[in-house]
């Protein structure tokens, strides 16, 4: 079935083709990231693939992109055959990319990131005139707007997401590939950003759209394409298939698309917080005198749009923050000023699933097996002597936890910049959950993990859950909160603004809250 289907779509398409590819091959040593694909992509349309980690998207693109060769195949663009062997070849073919973590510089401005290396010459002052007008026009075009002498540190990411469009546009780019581009951004902001794609497409732009969110498919596609391990398995038309089919098609058996769990049954307090309070480094409140508590067997969800008071709250629980307040866990009182570590909540039965695993969950030129033993390496079963850990033992322990968390590649010996970001999740979580403590602290759990990595992870937190632990789940995902949690908390502007039951409540009220808007 997925054969036709795959060819009726190709027969089908009466739009002139914007890019053809075919028989695209790409190996990595023993992994075959890509395998004999073709795809076919019209002008003027939002074109949608779709894949679990690892399934070889980015790997594709990226050599649409010129960042890869391709060990065999060819690529067509409107119909001309043209060779891509580097990223320069891809621009003045009008190729751009967004890729899910921004290649900007922070401390330049826009104007000075969107122009650079399309300087056009040493004298800067005609360039940068130039590019000032056509980011203007640009701009007003594409409801793209961002102060051009704004430093790009400075801006939110969903405005820092525009400057990468603005730069591919800049470029002259008929043809717009983005990489996971909603995976750090608010629902207002991803939606803010389907109006801009919609408008690109408008205007004649072709669109990319690699993602594991099947809402995002099925409302901004026209047509989709589905991988899995390295292969082309089905395209079809975005209005012609369901999320449902969509997630077989990806994972290659049918998925749960809802989380499936009783109702909580609370024990014992767990976690007491009063009256929490955080300042950043330059003494602007982050926790404004926050309080809650949660008790075993049941799931504290926290939503909020990012930025206000999340991420802290998160550290200082986790020991890597220091604040005011109380903390209790298990009745005992938790240190918050200068004593308290990572090493010491651990020791206490805390384990953290960061926010970002790129920066606070691995070090990401270290492999595999080095990154599942951090904040866990004087456990006993790594141990050969008081003195040596036992380095085959962790290799031992890490190739069962890809194998039961399902990290491709499973090679424990691989650095973990060279996992897909669904996978160093994996890694991550595998690491933390797998150790059954008596509190998690979890925030975005599945930002940028697919499908079917996301209904084993819920599951696992729920599990958790079922097993009597406490776990403080934060994530901007506002299904994700109502599904999994227990109770919700909204934070606002490092407030918690009020509690709600996700089984009475609704998306517009949290909204509100989320937005300030107390009834």
């Amino acid at each position: 079935m997925e054969t036709s289907r795959r060819q009726e779509s190709a027969a089908s398409a009466s739009n002139p083709l914007a890019i053809e590819l075919r028989g695209i091959s790409k190996a990595f040593g023993p992994v075959q990231a890509n395998k004999d694909i073709s795809i076919q992509v019209a002008k003027g349309s939002i074109h949608g693939i779709i894949g679990e980690n690892g399934a070889g998207k980015s790997t594709l693109m990226s050599i649409l992109y010129g960042f890869y060769k391709a060990d065999a195949g060819e690529i067509y663009i409107s119909g001309n055959l043209t060779p891509i062997p580097d990223s320069q070849s891809a621009i003045r073919a009008g190729i751009g990319m967004v890729f899910q973590h921004f290649k900007l510089v922070p401390n330049f401005t826009v104007l000075e990131n969107v122009i650079l290396g399309a300087e056009g010459g040493a004298i800067l002052r005609g360039a940068m005139a130039k590019a000032r007008k056509s980011l203007s026009d640009l701009a007003r075009e594409y409801e793209l707007e961002v102060n051009p002498d704004a430093v790009v540190e400075d801006l939110s990411v969903g405005h820092q997401q525009r400057v990468e469009i603005l730069k591919a546009l800049y470029r002259q780019a008929d043809i717009l590939i983005l990489d996971e581009p909603t995976g750090v951004l608010t629902p207002a902001e991803a939606d803010q950003l389907f109006r801009i794609l919609n408008g690109l497409k408008d205007q004649g732009k072709t669109v990319i759209l690699i993602t594991h969110k099947l809402r995002e498919i099925m409302e901004i596609t026209d047509t989709v394409s589905v991988m899995r391990r390295g292969q082309m398995t089905a395209t079809v038309k975005t209005a012609e298939t369901s999320p449902e089919e969509l997630a077989e098609l990806m994972v290659g058996r049918k998925v749960l698309l809802s989380v499936e769990k009783t109702p909580a049954a609370p024990g014992g307090m767990v976690l007491e917080v009063e009256n929490l309070r955080v300042r950043d480094e330059t003494g602007v409140e982050r926790l404004k005198g926050i309080s809650f508590n949660i008790r075993a067997g049941e799931i504290l969800g926290i939503a909020g749009v990012a930025g206000n008071g999340q991420s802290e709250l998160l550290e200082l629980l986790a020991g890597i923050a220091r604040g005011e307040g109380t903390v209790r866990l298990n009745g005992q009182e938790v240190a918050l000023n200068a004593t308290a570590d990572g090493q010491s909540r651990r020791a206490r039965g805390i384990a953290h699933v960061p926010e970002d695993r790129q920066h606070l969950g691995l070090i990401m030129d270290f492999t595999a097996w080095e990154n599942v033993a951090f904040g866990y390496h004087h456990a006993p079963e790594y141990q050969r002597s008081a003195l040596l850990m036992d380095n085959d033992a962790v290799r031992t322990d890490t190739v069962d936890k890809m194998e039961r968390y399902d990290v491709r590649p499973p090679i424990p010996t691989l650095p973990a910049k060279n996992f897909s970001g669904g996978n160093q999740q994996k890694l991550v979580v595998a690491r933390e959950m797998d150790r059954n403590p008596e509190l998690l602290l979890v925030g975005q759990p599945t930002r940028g993990v697919d499908i079917g990595a996301i209904e084993f992870i819920h599951k696992q937190i729920v599990a958790l859950r079922d097993a009597g632990k406490a776990v403080l789940l934060v994530s901007v995902e506002l299904d994700e909160i109502m599904s999994l949690s227990d109770r919700i908390a909204v934070m606002f502007d490092g407030k918690i603004m009020g509690e709600r039951d996700p089984k009475i409540t609704n998306e517009r009220e949290l909204g509100l809250l989320m937005a300030g808007v107390v009834k």
